[in-house]
Formats: structure tokens, sequence, C-alpha cells
């Protein structure tokens, strides 16, 4: 999968397992599945990128997909965004001792950074709900750009979820690939959503607690309690 790229794969690895541990940015119980569980599992999702592309990596956190992406695909330009100071540095440091000509690093939240160009594939994974990606990356998408997020079993539940919200701001395409397969043991699956001709201005109120969850569900009870509070005072 690696190729020639297998060498300097197993130096960011290494990277991972040791400062990459010590630096909180993986669990001390990953550093033995790092290959299948983290490597792999994001170096598989490749082939949904054409060659020469620029990826916006969102949440970036320990380079994960945005690093293995620029390690198995040189052709690639990555974007690497993430909020937190800690992981920004680490991030500066591994992309250093890597040597990887093709990676840029932006610290702060997605809706923060401006990209020029703009990009027209943004990537995440372990990052946030499809409603936030979603909110968080169009803006950084040229048009025609593809929101790919690695999500676990439940990818299609959650894209069935913010299908009615993503129908009103116009997405032409969004489905769930599934990537891998005859490589891993479990093929991985990519959410992949279409930005539409134009972005919406609505955007974020239309997409807001489209993901449901726990926020969604407080929320609903909120305006339930504020309508019969209403109903009373009448």
């Amino acid at each position: 999968m690696f190729g020639d790229q297998l060498d300097l794969a197993r130096r960011y690895a290494d990277l991972l397992a040791t400062t990459g541990i010590s630096h909180g940015l993986v669990g001390p119980r990953e550093a033995p599945r790092l290959w299948e569980r983290h490597l792999v599992n994001c170096a598989v999702m490749h082939g949904l990128i054409p060659e020469g592309a620029l990826v916006a990596d969102i949440g970036s956190g320990a380079g994960l997909p945005g690093i293995v992406l620029a390690i198995v695909r040189p052709d690639l330009t990555v974007h690497l965004i993430e909020p937190l100071l800690r992981r920004t540095v680490w991030l500066e440091d591994t992309v250093s001792a890597l040597e990887l000509p093709n990676v840029q690093i932006h610290r702060g939240r997605a809706d923060e950074i401006s990209l020029d160009p703009l990009v027209p594939y943004a990537t995440a994974r372990a990052v946030a709900s499809l409603d936030k990606l979603v909110r968080w990356s169009f803006p950084l998408l040229a048009p025609g750009g593809r929101l790919l997020a690695l999500k676990g079993e439940a990818a299609q539940a959650e894209l069935d979820q913010v299908a009615p919200a993503l129908d009103r701001i116009g997405v032409p395409h969004s489905a769930v690939h599934l990537v891998g397969e005859g490589q891993v043991s479990e093929p991985v699956r990519v959410v992949e959503i279409v930005l539409p001709d134009s972005l919406p201005r609505n955007l974020d109120r239309v997409m807001a607690g489209a993901g449901g969850g726990k926020g969604a569900k407080k929320r609903g009870q909120s305006r339930a309690k504020a309508s019969r509070m209403r109903s009373r005072s009448s």
C-alpha cells in the first residue's frame, strides 16, 4: 500500500508510538495497532483523491489522515488544520523530521481558517458529526469540492440523518464509499459530500443540529419546555 514510501511511513509510526504518546496525541493502548487501526485505515482512502489535488485535513490531531495521505501520495498538497497549540507544535516537529515538503500546517479552528486558493478536497477523521464537518469544510472548498469523512459502521445512518439538511442546502451528491476491500481486514467507510454550486448563506442555520444526538435532543427539549411555558402564560 505504501510502496516506496514504506520507510517514511515506518518513521512516522515510530514518532506516533513515542512522542505521539508522550504528548497525548495517541493513547498508549494504540501502539500495538498503529498500522492496522490508523495508518492503513487512513491510507486506503487515497484512491478517492485525484493526482495533484490540494487537501485540507480538518482537526488533524496526530496527522490522521493528513500526514498519512502526504506520505502515501507525494503528489498531494496537504493543509493540516489543528486548533490546539500542543498538537500543532508536534505536527510541525513531525513534518520537519519526516521532511514532507507537501505539507502545510495551520493553527486554528477550521471555521477560522482561510485558504488561498480554496481546495477541492477536505478530509476528517474522528473529529465531529457530519453536520459540523459540512459547516466547517464547505467554506474551504473550491466549486465542486468534496468532503471526505472517515466514519465507522454507523456511517450510512449518520449520512441518512443529515440528508434532509443536505437537500435543503442543495448538495448534489452524497454517498458512503467502502474502500480497502481485499486490502484490509475490514473495509473503511468514507462519507463523501459534494459542495453545492453556490455556498448557501444559511449554511450554519440549516446544518445546526442536523446531526441529532444529545445536543439536538437537549435543544428540542428546551424548545418544548419554552412552548409549554408560553402556553401556560397565555
